[in-house]
């Protein structure tokens, strides 16, 4: 029987838009290798729809994630902690089995301001960076399981 697959939660404070763009990525770039969650410290209830929307742009869905509090999974074996703002990195718990922990800030698209457009350029540009760190996390966890191998 194989071990269960490690559990990578991706922390925020409003789990609406950083941490759901870090899980789309991740959960694309490893599928079956990784289970990947995101939740946040105070969530808002809802994925923003811009944040729907320029995952759709380069082809991933994230249009059925949730919005969730970490306290859902303080009972669930967590190997690795990702926090991608600074609030919810100073709120983060220590979960059960959880081995590492990462905090990789970026900037909160949903604090853009200005047209429709001019949001949405601030929504693709933090999506774009992320999308770099994610895929890159990704192919190094995906390497390091080769080489155990």
């Amino acid at each position: 029987m194989n071990p269960p697959l490690p559990l990578i939660l991706v922390l925020c404070t409003g789990n609406s838009c950083r941490s759901h763009l870090a899980e789309g990525f991740l959960r694309a770039a490893a599928p079956g290798r990784l289970r990947v969650a995101s939740a946040g410290s105070k969530p808002a209830g809802f994925v923003h729809p811009l944040a729907i929307k320029v995952m759709a742009e380069v082809g991933l869905d994230i249009s059925q994630h949730t919005s969730k509090h970490l306290s859902e999974f303080l009972n669930q074996p967590v190997e690795t902690v990702i926090t991608v703002c600074g609030n919810a990195d100073q709120a983060c718990p220590i979960f059960p089995g959880q081995m590492n922990r990462h905090h990789w800030p970026f900037p909160d698209p949903a604090h853009a301001t200005g047209t429709d457009d001019e949001k949405l350029k601030v929504f693709r540009e933090v999506r774009d960076q992320m999308r770099r760190v994610f895929e890159a996390y990704a192919a190094g966890r995906i390497d390091a399981v080769k080489g155990r191998a």
